[in-house]
C-alpha cells in the first residue's frame, strides 16, 4: 500500500469512526445477544450440562467470542452496503482517493468496534465468575487467534455489502455464521452428539478455533489445535479477501 493510499485509508476510517461514537447503539447491539447467550447458558442450562472439573463460565466463553465476531461484523455488511447505495463510495471514485482505502476503512472500522465488543464480552464473562489461567504468551494467543478470524470475518462480510440488494440482505449472511457455533465444541462436548453431527463439529473451523482458546485461556498444552485453528483462519481470511476484492472491482466497473 503507498503512502497516499494510507493516507487515505486513515482519513476515511477516521470518518467511519465518527459514524461509530455517534451511534453508539450499534455496538451495544452486537454485543447484547452474546452476553445473553453467556447469561442463558452459564445460569440456566449450565448446572445440566457436563463439561468435566471446569467451570461452565470457562469452557463457554471461547464459543461466546466466536459468536460476537460473528454478529459484530453483519454492521460491516450493512455499513459498506449503504454507502454503496448511498452514493459514498460512488463520490469517494470521483474523488482523488486510492480505490483501496474505501474497503480497507470499513475493515479497520469493524476491527476497532470488534475489539470493543469482545472487551466488553469479557468484562460480562469476568463479572459471572470466569477466571482464565493464561500465561502472558497464552493471552497473546488468543488475541492473535481473535485478530485474525476478525480480520477474516471482516473481509468476508465485505462481499455481501457489495453484493446484497437490500440492507436486510446484507446483514442477514452473519445468521449462518452465528449459527456455526451450536454445531461444534463451543456448547457442549462433541463427544455427546450422534455420529453424523459428531463428524461435522469436529472437522469445521469453529471447533478448532474453540479449543485452541480454551486450551490457551485455561493455561493447559494447545498441541496441533492452535496450528489448526490459525490455518483456518488463515485459509478463510485469503479466501475472503481475494473474493471481496473480485466483487469491489466488479461493482466499480
Amino acid at each position: 500500500m503507498t503512502p497516499h493510499a494510507v493516507s487515505d485509508t486513515a482519513a476515511l476510517t477516521g470518518r467511519s469512526l465518527k459514524h461509530i461514537t455517534r451511534s453508539l447503539d450499534t455496538i451495544i447491539t452486537t454485543t447484547i445477544m452474546p452476553i445473553a447467550f453467556l447469561l442463558l447458558f452459564v445460569f440456566v442450562f449450565g448446572g445440566a450440562i457436563d463439561v468435566g472439573t471446569a467451570e461452565y463460565v470457562d469452557y463457554l466463553l471461547p464459543g461466546i467470542l466466536v459468536i460476537t465476531v460473528a454478529s459484530g461484523v453483519s454492521y460491516t455488511a450493512y455499513r459498506l452496503f449503504m454507502d454503496l447505495k448511498g452514493g459514498m463510495v460512488e463520490r469517494f471514485q470521483s474523488m482523488p482517493i486510492a480505490r483501496s482505502a474505501v474497503l480497507w476503512a470499513h475493515v479497520l472500522t469493524s476491527m476497532v468496534a470488534l475489539a470493543i465488543s469482545l472487551f466488553v464480552v469479557l468484562v460480562a464473562a469476568f463479572a459471572m465468575g470466569f477466571r482464565p489461567h493464561a500465561s502472558l504468551a497464552g493471552w497473546l494467543g488468543v488475541t492473535g487467534i481473535l485478530a485474525v478470524f476478525s480480520l477474516a470475518m471482516t473481509w468476508l462480510a465485505i462481499i455481501p455489502g457489495l453484493l446484497a440488494s437490500t440492507p436486510d440482505g446484507a446483514s442477514a449472511f452473519a445468521y449462518p455464521l452465528i449459527l456455526l457455533p451450536f454445531i461444534s465444541s463451543a456448547f457442549v462436548p462433541t463427544e455427546t452428539m450422534p455420529t453424523p453431527v459428531r463428524v461435522f463439529a469436529e472437522n469445521q473451523p469453529v471447533t478448532s478455533i474453540v479449543d485452541a482458546l480454551r486450551s490457551l485461556l485455561a493455561g493447559q498444552p494447545v498441541g496441533g489445535d492452535i496450528w489448526v485453528a490459525l490455518a483456518w483462519c488463515v485459509g478463510l481470511l485469503v479466501v475472503a479477501y481475494v473474493a471481496a476484492t473480485a466483487a469491489y472491482r466488479r461493482e466499480l466497473s
